[in-house]
């Protein structure tokens, strides 16, 4: 019983990190709202597969790893916060232009494209790890039953995916997108914020 309520502790921590704002959540909004449902949800399972490949390395014990070599966590944390100071950037130049252009022309190339996109964006954030590694520490015990390495993984998985797809269907409805033309300039400002903050404190902070 014990180790069924330190897995519900586990989800539930997962759970509101995922589901409150960042820049993953911020980015399949976007996304959503500007380019289409499609395009959405390959940024949301992107999203969904870094998190996932951070999940693994941190059950490998990368983690641990990570935090006793500093010049690897410097490395990471630069490419990190230069990626998001980018996605600032182009965020703040589509809140710059008057009128945005039709979505055929501002879609990205693919759909895989878009996908890589989100896999990028979480794999370029420490964070990630080292808040998997946190996770991990949180649920395997030293009498962990054999099933609760895969009982994290894939519940966390599952929660992954539904509140990631469900940002990206949520905010690619008609009314959403509706919304998006008529506050496209704040959206997008709000965006180069969020990015930027993001990117700044992540290149600012400790080691």
């Amino acid at each position: 019983m014990d180790h069924l309520q330190q897995l519900a502790l586990v989800y539930l921590t997962y759970l509101i990190t995922i589901a409150s704002p960042g820049p993953s959540n911020m980015a399949i909004m976007g996304t959503a709202m500007n380019h289409g449902r499609a395009h959405g949800v390959a940024l949301a399972l992107g999203v969904l597969t870094g998190s996932l490949c951070w999940a693994s390395l941190a059950a490998a014990g990368i983690s641990t790893l990570l935090t006793r070599f500093a010049e690897a966590l410097i490395v990471m944390k630069l490419a990190g916060g230069l990626y998001l100071l980018f996605l600032a950037w182009k965020s703040a130049k589509s809140a710059m232009t008057e009128k945005s252009s039709t979505v055929a022309d501002v879609t990205p190339a693919s759909r895989f494209a878009s996908y890589r996109r989100g896999v990028l964006l979480h794999l370029t954030n420490p964070k990630a790890i080292l808040g998997w590694g946190a996770i991990m520490t949180l649920g395997l015990k030293p009498d962990a039953p054999a099933y609760t390495l895969p009982a994290i993984i894939g519940g966390c998985a599952v929660l992954g995916f539904i509140v990631f797809i469900g940002y990206a269907l949520l905010f690619s409805t008609a009314a959403m997108a509706n919304g998006y033309r008529k506050a496209r300039r704040v959206i997008e400002g709000t965006l180069a914020a969020v990015f930027g903050y993001a990117g700044l404190r992540l290149l600012l902070s400790k080691p």
